[in-house]
């Protein structure tokens, strides 16, 4: 069977990235880990990661998407992916430790922003503009008008 394999490339620290990962979803696997290479699972979703030196860094061309549904969640994801060194950016995006882009975001934002109420829609769009870390509650309200 054909499968497409994420492949991350490291700057020399491909144990400290795995296990950082694993910490932080709940239902991480990994298959095998080492100082050149690993494999590993995050909610279902497999990677391949390489000690590739720092010729190469991550931006946000690439970047990975939670799809979350509640605001628990949101803050949990956030808070963990920022710590140590992450950085947050806007409507819900975010640099881990690592420098790999995250966007971690509730499937209210989705649905709302999908309304064929353009209006509603609108509104919620400029909410989140607005934001860094996705707040539903401040979705909700916009939504409502």
């Amino acid at each position: 069977m054909t499968s497409i394999t994420p492949f991350l490339w490291f700057d020399n620290n491909v144990p400290q990235a795995v296990a950082f990962y694993k910490s932080v979803f709940p239902n991480a696997k990994v298959e095998v880990v080492n100082d050149f290479m690993a494999a590993f699972e995050l909610e279902g979703q497999k990677f391949n990661a390489l000690n590739g030196g720092p010729q190469y860094r991550f931006n946000e061309a690439v970047s990975f998407f939670i799809s979350v549904e509640t605001q628990e969640e949101v803050d949990y994801f956030w808070s963990r992916l920022t710590a140590e060194g992450g950085q947050e950016s806007r409507c819900g995006w975010l640099k881990d430790k690592f420098g790999l882009s995250w966007q971690v975001i509730p499937k209210a934002l989705s649905r709302y922003m999908s309304d064929p109420d353009r209006t509603k829609a609108d509104r919620v769009i400029q909410a989140m503009l607005k934001m860094q870390k996705i707040v539903i509650a401040d979705l909700d309200k916009a939504y409502a008008g």
